[in-house]
């Protein structure tokens, strides 16, 4: 993987129009509702009561001798802590959740350490690379190709490859490890187009790092081998638990997100001249969609995640007002002929199905 990445630039032909009106039509539904762009007082008191739920989960797991509230505690832990993740990290990574940037940071710090994740260094790929250049080959970091998958009609083809719409659950499943190991400690040796970006540079920057992954592993197997294990819980418990949580979290995060980026969208190269030869926001329409799931309320749980291509438009809103936003992008996408795609959540997995047994079909 190349460690450095020319910056690429989209044509503003006929999108001026566009970005104008979605200014102020945004503009108004915000000053109609006296309102600002961040996080609500209801969804940061949602936010501390999560946190406080999913503490009073992990404290039992170190006092019981109960192999079955050791497991129902330990899981229901690393599910609230995924859900914050959802529901609140997204936001403080694009600093909506809180108006304060390092009380983002912070937050971010604090969920994402159970899950053994760097949050500046998977900050910096989200909302540097993947929202800038999304589905773009090699600039676009969460479809650089990996040797399992085929995300992009522009990667190698491997004969298991055929199966990938079979086993991509399996893989899936181990997403969060993948991240941790592999991703992690790829930005952090400079393997990466992060070493440009220089985020958590020095030794301070490695004293984070280093930190933040002994935190992990002292609070999801130090602890519980140590404490857990004087009460009775046996160690295989303990590891094949820590395990199996972490693939259920990776499991629940990926259901969200991987269609979102493959439902009958477009894939890019970048040019040699690094002009791209549309406007932005066209790029936008048509390398990702909105979907809606069943029955529509569940969309909470969601952390806004499913109004993916409103999220794109609107990274710096808070998930709470993406409906109203999507609503306003659908009435002006259809005024100025720019393909907005708002399905079901049934349709998203069937065009995963389709775009993975298409990528996985012998190249021509």
């Amino acid at each position: 993987m190349s460690t450095q990445l020319n910056e690429l630039h989209f044509t503003h032909a006929n999108e001026h129009a566009f970005h104008d009106a979605l200014k102020q039509a945004s503009h108004n539904y915000l000053n109609s509702k006296n309102d600002h762009v961040y996080a609500s007082k209801k969804d940061i008191f949602l936010i501390i009561s999560m946190i406080v739920l999913a503490i009073i989960c992990y404290i039992p797991t170190l006092l019981t001798s109960s192999t079955v509230v050791y497991i129902a505690g330990y899981v229901g832990f690393v599910l609230l802590i995924m859900l914050l993740n959802v529901l609140g990290q997204h936001d403080a990574c694009h600093n909506t959740l809180f108006k304060q940037t390092w009380l983002n940071r912070i937050f971010g710090r604090l969920v994402t350490l159970p899950l053994g994740l760097e949050p500046e260094f998977w900050r910096v790929r989200h909302v540097y690379f993947h929202h800038r250049y999304a589905n773009i080959e090699h600039y676009d970091l969460d479809t650089e190709e990996n040797g399992i998958f085929r995300q992009t009609p522009f990667q190698n083809w491997r004969p298991m490859m055929k199966y990938q719409h079979v086993y991509w659950p399996i893989v899936a499943s181990f997403s969060l490890t993948w991240i941790a190991l592999v991703f992690d400690w790829s930005d952090r040796t400079g393997k990466t187009p992060l070493k440009s970006r220089k985020v958590l540079e020095g030794k301070l920057g490695w004293a984070l790092f280093l930190g933040s992954k002994i935190c992990h592993l002292l609070l999801m197997l130090g602890l519980p081998l140590w404490i857990a294990h004087l009460h009775g819980i046996d160690i295989m418990t303990i590891l094949l638990t820590y395990l199996a949580s972490q693939m259920v979290a990776s499991l629940f995060v990926v259901y969200l997100l991987l269609g979102t980026h493959w439902a009958e969208t477009a894939f890019f190269e970048a040019p040699n001249n690094q002009q791209m030869p549309h406007g932005w926001y066209y790029h936008n329409f048509v390398t990702a969609c909105d979907w809606l799931p069943s029955p529509k309320w569940l969309w909470r749980l969601t952390g806004g995640l499913n109004y993916h291509l409103t999220h794109h438009l609107f990274p710096g809103w808070h998930h709470r007002h993406y409906p109203a936003l999507a609503a306003i992008i659908a009435r002006l996408a259809k005024q100025y002929d720019l393909p907005y795609r708002c399905i079901s959540y049934r349709q998203l997995l069937d065009a995963q199905i389709r775009f993975l047994r298409k990528m996985g079909e012998v190249p021509k």
